[in-house]
């Protein structure tokens, strides 16, 4: 059996724990977030699971899980591992604890568990232009890589499709099409307009700062961003073979935005009645 230990410090403003062997050091103030709760209670000795020897409260738990616990208290959020599994048994800690809110939450295991997000590239190549179609599942990552994709257009003189620098002239940025909140569409290279002239398009993908013309270099660009980003690729197929065009498919898994509740600390108050879940507001 492995065996619990809490001791509290003279003080009792540090309080050092040992959980199945796991060292914890933490404030009692952190212990007594939810005064309701069995930790808080140990502390004034006002629980009799918890045996008092020779200064310290034992208890037999999970010392693995009791980190997740300690993590929400610190946090009043639930942040678990892409991988984690044992919803169960660590609602059931919450539960033993008197952590009620953790438990609510832990209930909805469905807002926890990790989403899988899917992402293609698909690229087409015509002579000496180069056309971009990306599709995401979550419109969040597809307006992000709206924001770090620009085009550049500018006319040219005498200049190629494997000219490697812009000319001197300055270039306009264009805005991407959106064709849904889940797509966007751009292209780059030349075209020819009246004379020698030609209608150039460069590309910008942040945070590199260069201006490619050349779509197998910003293909190659895109998908290293991509890839850096936690992406995986999963398949590359060619999607017509008359037109040229090839998709690139990704994957990654996505955490949920955190849970966290929101302490009332007024007197009397259930340990259910003190949270009130709300999704937090975060950023990729």
């Amino acid at each position: 059996m492995i065996l619990a230990c809490l001791r509290v410090m003279s003080n009792r403003e540090v309080v050092i724990l040992s959980v199945g062997g796991v060292r914890f050091v933490t404030r009692a103030s952190t212990l007594q977030q939810f005064p309701e709760s069995r930790l808080a209670r140990m502390l004034n000795d006002d629980d009799q699971e918890f045996k008092l020897l020779n200064g310290e409260f034992f208890v037999d738990r999970d010392g693995t899980l009791f980190t997740y616990i300690m993590d929400f208290l610190r946090t009043l959020q639930v942040s678990l591992p892409t991988d984690f599994s044992d919803y169960q048994r660590l609602q059931r800690e919450a539960e033993f604890y008197g952590l009620y809110p953790l438990a609510d939450l832990l209930s909805q295991e469905h807002l926890l568990k990790p989403r899988l997000e899917i992402l293609e590239v698909r690229f087409s190549l015509q002579e000496m232009q180069a056309f971009f179609r990306i599709f995401g599942s979550c419109s969040t990552t597809v307006e992000t890589l709206s924001e770090q994709i620009t085009v550049f257009a500018g006319q040219q003189s005498g200049q190629s499709w494997n000219s490697p620098f812009p000319s001197q002239k300055p270039l306009v940025p264009l805005p991407l099409e959106r064709p849904s909140h889940h797509d966007l569409v751009f292209q780059c290279g030349t075209d020819y307009s009246a004379g020698d002239q030609f209608v150039a398009r460069y590309v910008s993908v942040k945070p590199d700062n260069r201006k490619l013309i050349n779509g197998t270099n910003v293909l190659g660009l895109l998908l290293d961003t991509l890839l850096k980003d936690g992406f995986r690729l999963i398949s590359t197929r060619t999607v017509s073979s008359e037109e040229k065009v090839e998709c690139y498919s990704f994957e990654r898994m996505r955490r949920p935005p955190g849970l966290t509740v929101r302490v009332s600390q007024t007197p009397g108050s259930s340990g259910a009645a003190q949270a009130k879940r709300s999704q937090a507001q975060k950023g990729k």
